[in-house]
Parts: C-alpha cells; sequence; structure tokens
C-alpha cells in the first residue's frame, strides 16, 4: 500500500495529480466532439500551432498564455476562414496552417541561443511544477468549458453526425463549428503551459477515444473519458515516481495504453457475445435525438 500512496504525499506530486484531473476534465469535454467527429488532426495542428505566439511572449518577456491566446485565435480564425473554401478540403487547410505556423514559430526560435529549454517545456511540459496559481487557472477554464458544453451541446451532436440536418433544425452549424473550434482551443491554451502539447493532445484523444467503446452516449462518453484521464494521470505520475522517468510523458503514453487495452477489451467481448448467441454483435452508434445500435459490419 506504501507504495501506492508514498509519492502522493508529497506536495509537488499532489497538485501535479490535480492538475491532471482538472486537465482531463477539460479534455474530456472537447477531446470528444474531436473523436467523434474525426479532427485528431485539428487537434495536432491546434496544439503545435500555439508555439509562434509563445516564442513571441517568451522573447519579449511576455506571458506565455497570453502569447497562445493571440496564436489560437489565429489557427481558429484560419481554420473557420479556410472550411468556407470551397475548392480547397478542410485537411488541407489545417495542414497548410499547421506548418506554417509551426515554421514560423521554428524561424522565431531560431533568433534566440537560448530558447531551447523553453521549446523543450512547450511540447513536453513540467507537470510536477504545477502551482497552486496554475490550479486556480485550470479550474477557472473548466467553468466555461463545461458551460459551452452544456449551451452548445444540441448544436455540437447534431454537426457531429448530420450537417444538413443542423442547418434544417436552425443550428447554425458554421457558428457551432468556430464555437467548437474555440471550445478546443481553451482546453489546449489553459494546459499546454502546464503540461504541454504532448500531455495535452494525450489526454485530448486518447481517453474519449478508449471510452467509445463503452459509452451509450456523449455524455457516458466525457464522463468516461475524464475518469480515464485521472486513471491515466494517477499511473502516470506514480509509474514516474517509481521508475524515474519523465511525469508527462509517461502519463501520456498510459493514457495511449488505456486506448488499445480498451478496443482490445471490446473486441473480444463482441466476439465473446457472437459466439455465445449466435447474432451479429451490435455496436452503439449516436444520433442527433438518442443513442441506437446497428449490426456490425464484420
Amino acid at each position: 500500500m506504501e507504495w501506492l500512496t508514498a509519492p502522493f504525499e508529497v506536495a509537488f506530486v499532489q497538485r501535479a495529480l490535480w492538475a491532471g484531473i482538472l486537465v482531463s476534465a477539460i479534455c474530456a469535454l472537447a477531446g470528444t466532439w474531436v473523436v467523434l467527429r474525426g479532427m485528431a488532426f485539428l487537434g495536432d495542428a491546434m496544439s503545435h500551432g500555439l508555439l509562434p505566439g509563445v516564442a513571441v511572449a517568451a522573447l519579449l518577456g511576455g506571458n506565455l498564455l497570453v502569447g497562445a491566446v493571440a496564436s489560437a485565435a489565429v489557427m481558429t480564425a484560419g481554420v473557420t476562414a479556410l472550411g468556407r473554401t470551397p475548392r480547397l478540403s478542410q485537411d488541407t487547410g489545417i495542414g497548410l496552417l499547421f506548418v506554417g505556423m509551426l515554421s514560423l514559430g521554428v524561424i522565431i526560435v531560431s533568433r534566440s541561443q537560448s530558447f531551447a529549454v523553453d521549446l523543450t517545456g512547450f511540447l513536453f511540459g513540467d507537470v510536477l511544477a504545477v502551482r497552486e496559481s496554475d490550479l486556480v487557472l485550470l479550474g477557472a477554464a473548466f467553468l466555461p468549458a463545461l458551460a459551452v458544453s452544456v449551451l452548445g451541446h444540441r448544436a455540437f451532436l447534431a454537426l457531429a453526425f448530420d450537417e444538413r440536418k443542423a442547418r434544417t433544425l436552425g443550428l447554425r452549424p458554421r457558428l457551432a463549428h468556430a464555437v467548437l473550434l474555440g471550445l478546443l482551443a481553451l482546453a489546449i491554451v489553459a494546459s499546454f503551459h502546464i503540461v504541454g502539447t504532448l500531455l495535452v493532445l494525450g489526454l485530448l484523444i486518447a481517453p474519449p477515444a478508449a471510452a467509445l467503446p463503452w459509452a451509450r452516449s456523449v455524455h457516458g462518453v466525457m464522463v468516461l473519458a475524464a475518469v480515464l484521464g485521472a486513471a491515466a494521470t494517477f499511473g502516470g505520475l506514480l509509474l514516474s515516481w517509481h521508475l524515474r522517468t519523465a511525469a508527462g510523458a509517461t502519463v501520456s503514453a498510459l493514457a495511449v495504453s488505456l486506448f488499445f487495452l480498451s478496443h482490445l477489451a471490446s473486441g473480444l467481448h463482441h466476439r465473446r457475445r457472437t459466439r455465445g448467441t449466435g447474432a451479429p454483435a451490435r455496436a452503439v452508434t449516436f444520433t442527433a435525438n438518442a443513442p441506437t445500435t446497428r449490426p456490425n459490419e464484420t
């Protein structure tokens, strides 16, 4: 038992655990829609697209969070604008913004000979250096993220599964998409300077994807994703303490491992049900009204 509790008797590990739990909750709210809409590449582009603003803020001695917000605003506006271009696919626009912003950030970084350590912190973070003020910031970010998720749930759900139906229902899918991008940006900006873009992306995608085979509603995916993210945080901090590995990377790796274990268990579960009943396994899908089931095509 001491092996499990000893690390969390230390104050900075306790703060890291609370930070990971809050990040998991915020990322579950945004990440569920990222997974349902197949926007993982967008999440990656958004997280790394913060580099120019962060680099400028660091070189000028300013607030890194302000720089990240500026870059996130540019990325959100750019993705929204390019998404309205009929001759350009969304993936192409995101890819161009991703490369452009990342290249600009590297160019800015190359002008400084002392920015290497800060760049490493941007990518990998230092979850063990979380302060009480950082926990307050994460708690403050969670509240608007929750409000946006609740108020925009119907529009996000319709947009995720039938954009034409969303337009028919008067839910303004373009506005809903822009608000969803804002929610994604909020999750990334609020978390990256604490845990780095690697851990943010891991908790943004892996827990919701791991929860998807087991949940019967979007709300269920969000709740289970938050629980899995918190479990990955606890387990990652515990392993990093005893194995003396990088805390953020260990948490992220464990989150991804939970995804593979979840889908392996889900596959075995459906195969066992198929053998037991002689009927094709049924997979859960979601609609704008309620979850339904359909036979697997495999």
